[in-house]
């Protein structure tokens, strides 16, 4: 299992973001998933992750980068997609 977490300064401590992990045959032999090889029908591996957790995601942000005026600095890989650099 692999967790990726952030930094969250106003809890003091690091939390989950996302978090994936490889589930090998387990889930594909409850459902009976197999694929087609040239060795015949085997039961495949299969990754489980969960998407970002939105909420988190958007506080870590706002206090990692809030500015002493209160305004929030969107980071800049992130500034192609919004639009703008900063919400004051």
């Amino acid at each position: 299992k692999y967790d990726l977490e952030v930094w969250l300064p106003g809890q003091g401590q690091y939390r989950e973001l996302t978090s994936t992990s490889n589930t090998t045959d387990f889930q594909a032999r409850r459902l009976n998933i197999r694929v087609r090889t040239e060795k015949g029908n085997v039961i495949l591996h299969t990754v489980n992750g969960t998407a970002i957790a939105i909420g988190r995601m958007l506080i870590a942000i706002m206090e990692n980068y809030q500015q002493k005026d209160g305004s929030i600095k969107i980071p800049d890989v992130l500034q192609k997609y919004t639009g703008f650099s900063k919400i004051n």
